[in-house]
């Protein structure tokens, strides 16, 4: 049984199942792995340079034939580079983030490109939509990486979201299990987004030690934090408790900004230092208990999505 909407007619895929684009995770072996096993897989261009993304796109053209999109955080540097390679690779979905989706929604939509866009209130989502996005992905507060101000979990948001909009609503932040993807469907979602699962599976390029770090997470392991900046879940280390210290002191934004650096995200997830780095990863970490494939990923959930729907309804 596949489960046929508007998610699945949007991005032309088989299950309603997207995978995040996760700074320094997502790169073309995740996106073509999970486009492979039928979900919708994503190149996340938040940490590369724009000769990288083109080459990250190049290789999973040749890795699946099957439909996978980019995802591009609006607050992106060289953003007008990023928004041009997608546009000449002929790209045909791009998922935006971190900024408003009016800017560019428009110029994507002009070269028959699907756009969406992810939000963490109602309120944004009705910007999306009149901004011409085809659909938003609503981010609960469980969410790793950066996150919404307002701090709405994934149980208020959806409906929320889904209720303020008609655009189709992607479910996302606490969600890794096929049990937790049927949950956001009864609340009115007609897709979800996978972030934190997909980090710990084979093709993420994530650091080997992050990965096991996401296995051996336990619940209250993760944070928000940094939220003079941009609020951000992390795993809990050296580096969250020099920020903790700081955030008690009364640090002031630009304090904060110097305590970060740069490169500190990279450091953590990328190169694998688990005390100075930066760890974004979502709450759901402390039900993962091993690193799998992406395939497998996809059709444990998709399975038991469907053993759940036919076991409750």
């Amino acid at each position: 049984m596949f489960h046929l909407n508007r998610i699945t007619g949007l991005f032309n895929i088989r299950y309603p199942i997207i995978q995040a684009g996760m700074v320094w995770a997502s790169g073309w072996r995740l996106a073509a792995a999970v486009s492979n096993a039928g979900g919708l897989g994503l190149i996340g261009s938040g940490s590369m340079y724009p000769d990288v993304l083109r080459a990250h796109i190049q290789k999973c053209k040749a890795a699946t034939t099957a439909s996978f999109g980019v995802n591009i955080p609006l607050l992106y540097p060289d953003i007008e580079k990023h928004i041009q390679i997608v546009i000449e690779e002929k790209i045909p979905v791009v998922f935006t983030s971190a900024g408003n989706p009016a800017v560019w929604t428009g110029r994507l939509k002009e070269q028959g490109i699907t756009v969406v866009h992810v939000v963490g209130s109602s309120r944004f989502a009705e910007k999306a939509e009149q901004a011409g996005c085809d659909a938003v992905v609503a981010e609960g507060f469980e969410a790793g990486g950066h996150n919404g101000r307002e701090e709405t979990t994934s149980m208020v948001l959806i409906p929320a979201v889904c209720k303020a909009v008609h655009i189709p609503v992607i479910a996302a932040g606490g969600i890794a299990t096929g049990r937790q993807m049927l949950a956001a469907m009864v609340l009115g979602a007609e897709g979800v987004q996978v972030g934190t699962r997909f980090v710990a599976s084979l093709e993420a390029s994530s650091h080997l030690r992050f990965k096991e770090a996401v296995v051996n997470a336990k619940e209250g392991d993760t944070v928000l934090a940094l939220k003079k900046l941009v609020p951000v879940r992390l795993l809990k280390n050296r580096f969250y408790e020099q920020v903790l210290a700081a955030e008690y002191s009364g640090a002031t934004a630009d304090h904060l900004k110097a305590l970060l650096g740069r490169g500190r995200a990279k450091k953590g997830m990328f190169e694998g230092d688990l005390q100075e780095g930066e760890l974004e990863i979502g709450q759901v970490s402390s039900l993962i208990g091993e690193i799998l494939p992406a395939a497998d990923i996809v059709r444990n959930i998709y399975t038991e999505f469907e053993q759940a729907l036919t076991g409750y309804f």
